[in-house]
């Protein structure tokens, strides 16, 4: 009975909120065939934009505090750099789990209560719930502002929203800009020399070391195509008429900035997750691309990405804006070449095998590794050498608390998610598929929670230096 009425309330939940964003004046009459959720974006617009932008631009202020105020309520967001770890330029990493616990609780406490105990208790903690969008009704691609400063500085091209800002700060976010390593040229090490690269530069930096084939593909992934907050039309969310973003704004060099936006695929829109860049290293050992969608391969995504999640999966509202089909052979082929070379960062203290050396791995690294491949149960979804099964697994977290609303997201089932690659994993904060988890230390006490393992504190933290090495 309980489980009814849960599904008729998330029912009556989605029924009552509006599956994309829709502005002020074109909110559907009450009782017309058009009050229900649709899972298409309005192709008229009836408010010129100068008056859109100045609706939103008031909203702003409003906005961002209601997300930063849950942020706080969550998450430790003071910068606590590791003394001894660091990402290979340097930037150190945050130390410690900054999930914030509710009053009176303990890790050890919460990991001895049962996930139906938790539930009941609501002692679920705040940082562990599914993170919204700053403005989840409106979604869309978000950029950190060190990316839209240096895009600005190279191309002239503006990144800025006018109506929302980036949310998490920037020393929980992978290093800028980062190193980039190739599958072909190991000899090289980091061939970025250093810089962000974009369309001003990649030919002077990859020209010798490239076939013409991959330097097209690598053109192609730094050009920018219209998107759905960055167009042309008065449907944008850029001060002037915008050519557009690139692959690389969020795959920053080949990896991650950390860019933020909602996935396409989930309808109506308080169901829709956010989605945290992945990094494209290692793609050439993958065989399912998307957190969730398991496409193939790597060129069914480039294809994907440009026909459909710049739109917010919605091909309809594409044609307004300038999608640009991609041919296969002569543009998906070359971007997807160059995707593939993109290698992970060294690590030293691997063996060929994919686990430590035993003569260069510290003490707490060896017993890591074994938590890593015992207890911890880490090993059944991210096996050796490059620490993925290349499946998909539902980790059910919703059995640990109640349906509810979060900032316009409803927090329930998130379904199956992809297991990505654990090597060079401490290049890549914020964690899980929606970046809720900001450290690696809320990694482990997420899983060690969710997985019901019952990890000591020695060995979770032999667990961190273990993924640290990876």
């Amino acid at each position: 009975m309980n489980s009814l009425k849960t599904g008729v309330a998330l029912a009556a939940i989605a029924l009552s909120l509006t599956a994309v964003p829709v502005s002020a004046q074109e909110k559907p009459k009450p009782g017309t065939k058009d009050a229900v959720p649709s899972s298409y974006s309005p192709v008229v617009i009836n408010e010129d934009f100068a008056t859109t932008m100045e609706r939103m631009k008031a909203a702003r202020e409003g906005l961002m505090k209601k997300q930063m105020d849950l942020l706080a309520e969550r998450y430790d967001l003071s910068n606590r750099p590791s003394r001894t770890a660091a990402m290979f330029r340097g930037k150190p990493l945050q130390e410690g789990p900054r999930t914030k616990l509710p009053r009176g609780m303990t890790w050890g406490k919460l990991s001895a209560m049962s996930p139906e105990e938790i539930r009941e208790k609501n002692s679920f903690p705040a940082g562990f719930f599914p993170l919204p969008h700053p403005n989840q009704p409106e979604g869309g691609m978000l950029f950190p502002k060190f990316h839209i400063d240096e895009i600005k500085k190279q191309e002239g091209r503006d990144l800025t929203r006018f109506d929302l800002d980036f949310d998490l700060p920037d020393h929980f976010l992978p290093e800028f800009p980062a190193p980039i390593f190739l599958t072909t040229r190991p000899d090289l090490g980091d061939v970025s020399k250093g810089k962000l690269v974009t369309i001003d530069n990649y030919y002077e930096l990859f020209n010798g070391i490239l076939n013409p084939k991959q330097i097209e593909g690598l053109r192609l992934l730094l050009t920018p195509f219209p998107q759905q907050q960055f167009n042309q039309t008065e449907d944008r969310r850029s001060m002037r008429p915008s050519r557009g973003v690139t692959c690389f704004d969020c795959h920053a060099n080949g990896h991650t900035n950390a860019s933020t936006h909602l996935v396409g695929d989930i309808r109506p829109q308080p169901f829709r997750h956010r989605i945290d860049t992945p990094t494209l290293r290692g793609v050439n050992v993958q065989r399912l691309f998307g957190s969730q969608r398991a496409l193939k391969t790597v060129e069914d995504f480039t294809e994907f990405e440009q026909r459909a999640a710049y739109f917010d999966g919605d091909h309809v509202i594409a044609a307004k804006k300038g999608v640009n089909p991609l041919e296969r052979g002569s543009q998906v082929h070359p971007m997807a070449e160059f995707q593939e070379l993109l290698d992970f960062p060294p690590a030293p203290k691997l063996a060929i095998n994919g686990k430590l050396d035993p003569k260069k791995a510290t003490e707490a690294e060896l017993r890591g590794q074994e938590v890593f491949f015992g207890k911890g149960q880490c090993v059944t979804c991210h096996t050796p050498p490059y620490y993925t099964d290349g499946l998909m697994h539902n980790l059910k977290v919703e059995r640990f608390y109640k349906p509810r609303m979060i900032n316009n997201l409803m927090a329930s089932a998130d379904g199956p998610i992809k297991t990505f690659p654990l090597r060079g994993i401490k290049e890549s904060p914020p964690y899980l598929h929606d970046g809720r988890l900001l450290t690696l230390e809320d990694t482990v006490e997420f899983f060690n929670l969710i997985l019901e393992t019952k990890l000591t504190d020695t060995e979770k933290s032999d667990l961190v230096s273990f993924m640290r090495a990876l």
